[in-house]
């Protein structure tokens, strides 16, 4: 606190303040806990994907589709986030949420056939929609842009760690189903957690609900007349295309593609995680130093030369190398975009702009990894490798050109 001079002094803390710090430091660790929760499916699906498909009776080019289902409830709860937050509150919301992914992956572990996986699949996006929205939007109305990069880093967390789970159980020969039951139970306590921690979240519930909506500073048809939002919809798509594609399609890659052990496989998917996560980490502490730009660019150059190390140099040692590097460089980017939002289209557009983004983000999930098994499908497991590389270029082509028109613009 500073004097009427200008000069710090220190305060005494009262017992409000300290009760409020107490409040904050406990609901601050549940939202990281919540963002490990939404890393920890995504984590499991690629390693238990080939036993699920084999045990399930289709190829492996349903990965796709089970993708393109949990995209689908995932935007269409992202869609009435807004709603549903004024309506229920964060805890409660968070609370209804982690209890619908619980039930969804619950349902992975018990469901008999592979058409019941795709209701399960939608259910889990739904959850995890509404929990990301509503810890987002509480997170940018009530901490800081350190916090806010740690709570994406958080979500690497569970991504890392569910590689490791699943790849753990199949290397005892345990059923991947198991797997799945043990993140589901997980997801019923922190649903409890959430539940029981409901008025402290209300205490600033105001504010954050008033973060969700639109300033109304330009219309939507305004917006999508922009050619620079059409730019910024595309990169978007394609990095979250890009960044779920190396993640899910890896270990078919090196295990059905190239023949390495599936354990070996599964330790190699795990440091792609562990590279994003501790990227997003790094990036919360140099965020102040270093500018958007720098850390676009170089996000972007990084991921390409990871991704031509794994698509076309079919070693062990490249295949690592390239894994850690395409995930740490990627680890900046999404918050980056969003960061430089206003200035690529223009500070009354960043709104309606940005929520289009984050539905293109979404779209990307779905559609890119649903094309590369299409290729699968009609090609084969090697046709991974140059859709990597492929997506790589396309990114940094389309984020090129979204620099230029800024800058022109």
């Amino acid at each position: 606190m500073l004097n009427k001079e200008g000069i710090p002094v220190q305060t005494e803390a009262t017992p409000a303040a300290s009760a409020a710090t107490q409040r904050r430091g406990v609901l601050v660790g549940l939202m990281f806990l919540g963002f490990i929760s939404l890393g920890l499916p995504d984590g499991l699906l690629g390693v238990a994907w080939p036993s699920i498909a084999a045990s399930r009776g289709v190829g492996l080019d349903a990965l796709g589709t089970l993708l393109a289902a949990g995209s689908v409830g995932f935007l269409s709860v992202s869609v009435l986030s807004g709603r549903l937050l004024a309506r229920l509150g964060v805890g409660v919301l968070l609370a209804l949420s982690c209890a619908a992914t619980a039930i969804s992956l619950l349902g992975f572990a018990l469901a008999p056939s592979w058409w019941l996986l795709l209701p399960c699949a939608l259910l889990l996006g739904a959850g995890g929609g509404a929990i990301d929205a509503g810890l987002n939007t509480y997170a940018a109305a009530t901490s800081s842009p350190r916090v806010l990069t740690w709570l994406h880093g958080f979500y690497g967390v569970g991504a890392t760690a569910g590689p490791a789970l699943m790849t753990g159980l199949l290397s005892s020969e345990r059923p991947w189903q198991l797997g799945y039951a043990l993140v589901g139970a997980g997801q019923l306590a922190l649903a409890a957690c959430f539940l029981l921690t409901r008025r402290r979240w209300a205490a600033d519930s105001a504010s954050t609900i008033a973060m969700h909506g639109d300033d109304g500073s330009a219309g939507l048809r305004a917006t999508l007349r922009l050619p620079s939002v059409w730019l910024g919809i595309a990169v978007f798509a394609l990095y979250t295309g890009f960044e779920v594609t190396v993640g899910q399609w890896s270990y078919t890659l090196f295990t059905v593609g190239r023949g390495i052990d599936p354990a070996v496989a599964g330790g190699w998917i795990s440091l792609y995680w562990f590279g994003l996560t501790a990227g997003r980490f790094v990036a919360g502490f140099i965020a102040d130093r270093v500018r958007p730009a720098q850390l676009l660019w170089g996000g972007a150059i990084g991921a390409l030369a990871g991704a031509l190390l794994v698509g076309l140099v079919p070693t062990g040692w490249a295949s690592v190398a390239g894994l850690l590097l395409t995930g740490f460089a990627l680890a900046p980017i999404f918050p980056a975009l969003i960061a430089t939002t206003a200035e690529r289209v223009g500070r009354s557009y960043a709104a309606n702009a940005i929520g289009l983004q984050v539905a293109a983000a979404n779209l990307g999930i779905a559609i890119i990894p649903w094309l590369v098994g299409r290729g699968v499908a009609s090609v084969g497991p090697a046709s991974i490798a140059p859709a990597i590389v492929i997506v790589a270029f396309a990114y940094l082509a389309l984020f090129a050109a979204s620099t230029r028109a800024s800058s022109r613009r």
